[in-house]
């Protein structure tokens, strides 16, 4: 497997030299949610590293509002207890705190309660954190160590930009886990019959419906409800075409779900998973919370069994005569793993 430039290898008899960061309270980065959680168990084994994309920042001010838009989305759309992560690492080098030393974080399934999950964020998406972020990230995983707080011999995971594995020699595991898919029932569709879907399917087509786009749940209740309508009362589909729906509420929406074939493509319907973003996407891309839940998506589906490891993606326009996804996103998608023109 191929690891690029920029994956993480920390060593702690190295990392002695490094002194401790300055950390950003959560007190200082202005009001918070804060609800229930559950604490750790010190020290911990694990180091878990992400990157999270799509939260570019200038200012010290713009990157203390970023985090608590963060947090406010990981309670209110994913239904967490607070932001995913222990620590956030910006590229400036600032180190910010999550949910802190002592609280489970949300970032790893099976080991959320064995390790510290620190993400970096404010780089440019596709580019990698900068050497003063790294340098940053070292000095915390120090102090960690000198604190109690992280085992001298704790063990690191390897970074995917995209996907995250732990150490071969150590149980693999998927980045996160599957996000909250919101229920048919929830935006009252339509009961139908449709074909079952050919599982697991070969392609992940990626969809824009051209509409306006929600930023509110309820909001994107009703426009699934129009969608659905349209699809069968003026094309005559058995159902809504898409199998997943993303608003930019960062939700993603079940339309006829996994077993199901949709009718969204024609050729690829039995043999392909069509998610569609909700909005129109020619001149300005999806906001960030949005592109997270369909890369959640599709790594769900594959460790799920609903998608061959070996999937292909491809935006609806590669495989059909049409402008969607929109040149915004397919910019995007372009950089997502498997992507196939």
């Amino acid at each position: 497997m191929k690891m690029p430039p920029w994956f993480l290898i920390f060593s702690a008899v190295g990392l002695q030299a490094w002194g401790a960061p300055a950390v950003v309270s959560c007190k200082a980065q202005g009001p918070r949610l804060f609800t229930c959680s559950t604490w750790l168990t010190l020290p911990v084994t694990y180091i878990i590293t992400e990157q999270v994309v799509g939260m570019e920042y200038q200012e010290q001010s713009s990157c203390s509002q970023m985090l608590r838009g963060l947090q406010s989305h990981s309670v209110y759309s994913r239904g967490w207890y607070d932001v995913a992560y222990n620590f956030l690492v910006g590229d400036n080098g600032r180190v910010y705190e999550g949910v802190g030393w002592d609280i489970q974080g949300l970032h790893t399934q099976d080991y959320n309660s064995v390790s510290l999950g620190i993400a970096f964020f404010g780089n440019k998406m596709g580019s990698s954190p900068s050497p003063t972020a790294l340098s940053a990230a070292e000095g915390l995983i120090s102090c960690a160590i000198q604190k109690g707080h992280l085992s001298l011999r704790y063990i690191w995971p390897l970074l995917l930009k995209e996907e995250s594995f732990l150490d071969p020699q150590y149980p693999v595991m998927p980045r996160k886990v599957c996000p909250n898919i919101v229920p048919r029932s929830a935006w009252e569709a339509r009961e139908t019959h449709c074909p079952e879907m050919n599982l697991p399917a070969k392609y992940v087509i990626i969809i824009h419906t051209s509409q306006t786009s929600c930023n509110i749940s309820m909001d994107c209740w009703t426009l699934i409800q129009n969608i659905q309508s349209f699809h069968m009362d003026t094309w005559g589909f058995c159902d809504i075409g898409y199998h997943f729906l993303v608003g930019q509420d960062g939700g993603v929406y079940k339309g006829v779900g996994w077993h199901i074939q949709g009718s969204h493509t024609y050729g690829y319907n039995d043999i392909a998973l069509g998610t569609a973003f909700m909005g129109h996407f020619v001149e300005k891309p999806p906001n960030a919370v949005a592109l997270e839940a369909a890369q959640d998506l599709i790594q769900c589906a594959v460790v799920k069994g609903y998608l061959a490891p070996d999937y292909l993606l491809v935006g609806h326009s590669d495989v059909t005569s049409t402008p969607s996804p929109g040149q915004a996103l397919y910019n995007i998608i372009r950089t997502w793993p498997h992507f196939k023109h």
